[in-house]
C-alpha cells in the first residue's frame, strides 16, 4: 500500500506503523513527528552522521553509543528517543530515513495535510505562493497543502511540483530538452 509516494510496505513502513500506533496511545504523534523531523535534518546536515546511519562497520552498540550522545545533545528523547535506539540496537539503522518518510506521511495523514515540493527559477513572491498553495489544495480536494519551494535557477523558468508521487514538470529547461531530442530524432 502506498501512501502519498511512501511505501508503507517493507521494514520501513512496519516500523513507522507501530511507531505511529505507540505515539497515538501516548498522545505525542506531533512531539514524535517534531523529534523524527529534527533528527533528519541532523543526517542532513552532517557527513559523519550518515556514515553512522549507513554503514555496516559500525556494531549495534557502537551506533546506540553514538546516537545517546547525539540524542542527548538534540534533545530528542522520548518516544522518538526510544525509538531511534531501537532502530539501532535491532541493526535497522540504514532504514531510519525511510521510516521518518513513512512516519511523516502516516501522521501528514492523520491531519489531513499534502507535502508539495515545489521548484522554482526565482523565489516565490507571497502572493504567488498563496495561490499556488490554493491551487494544489483544489487538486488534493481541499486538504491543507504544505510547501516545501526550493530555487533552481537552472530550470530557467516555470515550475516543477511533486505532489505525493505525482509530478508535474513545466519548466523551461524541460521544454528546452524535449525539442532538442525532437530535432535531433528529424535530422
Amino acid at each position: 500500500m502506498a501512501q502519498d509516494g511512501v511505501s508503507l510496505s517493507g521494514v520501513a513502513g512496519r516500523y513507522a506503523s507501530a511507531l505511529y500506533e505507540l505515539a497515538s496511545e501516548k498522545s505525542a504523534t506531533d512531539e514524535v513527528a517534531t523529534a523524527l523531523a529534527a533528527f533528519q535534518g541532523l543526517i542532513n546536515e552532517s557527513p559523519d552522521l550518515q556514515r553512522l546511519v549507513r554503514s555496516p562497520v559500525f556494531s549495534a552498540q557502537e551506533q546506540v553509543k553514538a546516537l545517546d550522545a547525539i540524542l542527548k545533545k538534540a534533545g530528542i528523547s522520548g518516544v522518538a528517543g526510544n525509538f531511534i535506539r531501537l532502530v539501532a540496537s535491532k541493526r535497522r539503522l540504514f532504514v531510519l530515513p525511510d521510516m521518518i518518510a513513512a512516519y511523516q506521511s502516516l501522521h501528514d495523514k492523520a491531519r489531513g495535510l499534502v507535502r508539495a515540493d515545489v521548484t522554482v527559477a526565482a523565489p516565490l513572491k507571497p502572493d504567488h505562493e498563496t495561490a499556488l498553495r490554493q491551487a494544489l489544495a483544489g487538486v488534493t480536494g481541499g486538504k491543507s497543502v504544505s510547501l516545501n519551494v526550493k530555487t533552481d535557477p537552472s530550470i530557467i523558468g516555470g515550475i516543477v511540483v511533486k505532489l505525493g508521487s505525482r509530478m508535474v514538470d513545466a519548466s523551461v529547461r524541460t521544454k528546452l530538452n524535449s525539442i532538442r531530442t525532437r530535432m535531433k530524432e528529424v535530422g
